[in-house]
């Protein structure tokens, strides 16, 4: 009996084509929201250093919301604890998704973003320890995190033609280092752990799922229930962001039998999904990006002085060199010991340029930020600088590489443009 070939394993091969349609369409989204983040964050940024800067810090501090239930909160953390739930929210259905129904549902293809991701948090933390050894070590979560707007944003602008496969793999490595990021303040940033608001909490969640698991949509059930469960989360002083993660989760991800299977369309993650991504992009963030981007930067000295900090330094190291070794090492190894070659058209240093891009960390890394020194502190307004100082140079330097590649890019995509038959699917897809 004759023993059939071993297949070579592929690392960043190409998915499926309803996957690469939902990729684009998600790239869309983000690259409208990347856009207005960036936009919100330059405002509060000239509005922080202008004449009008008290206002700003008056907004910031300004509070509402029922003190009965301990929410009289300010602006500032509404947007971090309130807005940022809705991004994790999504973040969590998008990641459930990729895993239950995606192309990442075949654990050879997932092992790679996901150690990536792994390689994005451990190296950058390491680099950061190292730069503030024995002085502000708590701060060691900052330059971990992936901004998936900005990030996208980017890649829009300077990678139009990049293949599916390399997008997938930057979208899929930032939805993972989110979630990583949310184990992250969840076990080292809770400084007050009350177990009971915690243990209430899985009521409302417990019905939540319920609910969502016989497929029922009606917002007037399923909100309440996600903002009890939310409220008794911020109670616990477990940071109420988790609470969105969880909820991403409890959303079932194929349809049920009795509505026809999963052929019969999309489930209701992927209703959700449609719904709260434009506000998450839209909104949510860039208005994060308002409250959180505004620091005094003192002018030329006080910005040298701001990043001659080994806060500051650890941070930019961190996003500029640990996030690309990180990355890029722990992709290289799981080639390496599970003998994989990476797909046709695409060279290593596609790999690095994304790695590179992946040290865009603002909003995530100015919540830890937060979290870490407190907000408005001397310290969080060095953390500021570096995030949005670190993040920019990674953002050029991706550009210098990933242009670099652009015109292979654009050459292939004419090609698979070009190869179409009647049913209107690239035939590279049907092979």
């Amino acid at each position: 009996m004759t023993q059939e070939p071993r297949r070579t394993a592929h690392v960043l091969s190409r998915g499926s084509w309803a996957e690469a349609r939902r990729i684009a369409d998600i790239l869309r989204k983000e690259t409208i929201g990347g856009a207005l983040l960036l936009a919100g964050a330059l405002v509060a940024l000239i509005w922080a250093n202008s004449p009008w800067s008290d206002s700003y810090t008056a907004m910031l501090e300004y509070k509402f919301g029922p003190a009965a239930l301990h929410l009289d909160l300010t602006v500032a953390t509404w947007a971090a604890d309130g807005l940022l739930a809705i991004f994790f929210f999504v973040a969590g259905l998008e990641l459930k998704r990729e895993f239950v129904a995606g192309d990442l549902r075949d654990p050879r293809r997932a092992a790679v973003p996901v150690a990536a991701a792994f390689g994005g948090v451990v190296v950058p933390a390491l680099v950061y320890v190292a730069v503030n050894a024995g002085g502000a070590t708590q701060g060691w979560a900052i330059p971990t995190a992936t901004d998936i707007a900005f990030a996208l944003a980017v890649l829009a602008v300077i990678g139009r033609h990049l293949p599916t496969a390399l997008r997938t793999f930057l979208l899929t490595l930032a939805v993972v280092d989110d979630l990583l990021a949310i184990v992250i303040i969840a076990v080292f940033y809770t400084a007050n752990l009350s177990v009971l608001p915690l243990l209430v909490a899985l009521v409302p969640l417990g019905l939540f799922t319920l609910l969502v698991q016989r497929r029922v949509r009606s917002w007037w059930l399923l909100l309440p229930l996600a903002f009890a469960a939310w409220t008794l989360v911020h109670a616990s002083g477990v940071h109420a962001t988790v609470a969105g993660v969880l909820l991403g989760f409890a959303v079932p991800v194929l349809r049920s039998r009795k509505a026809g299977g999963p052929e019969a369309g999309p489930g209701l993650a992927e209703h959700f999904e449609h719904r709260f991504r434009p506000i998450s992009a839209g909104f949510a963030v860039p208005v994060f990006a308002l409250m959180s981007a505004g620091v005094a930067v003192g002018g030329w000295g006080g910005l040298t002085e701001a990043l001659s900090d080994p806060v500051a330094l650890g941070i930019m190291l961190g996003l500029v060199v640990g996030k690309p070794i990180g990355i890029t090492a722990a992709t290289w190894l799981v080639a390496r010991f599970t003998r994989a070659r990476i797909d046709a058209g695409l060279a290593w240093i596609d790999v690095v340029g994304l790695s590179v891009l992946a040290g865009i960390g603002f909003t995530v890394s100015l919540l830890i930020g937060e979290l870490a020194f407190g907000a408005g502190s001397e310290l969080d307004d060095r953390v500021k600088v570096a995030v949005l100082t670190g993040s920019l140079v990674a953002a050029l330097l991706a550009a210098v590489v990933l242009r670099l590649r652009n015109r292979t890019y654009r050459r292939i995509h004419e090609e698979e443009t070009a190869d179409h038959d009647r049913d209107d699917i690239p035939d590279v897809y049907q092979r």
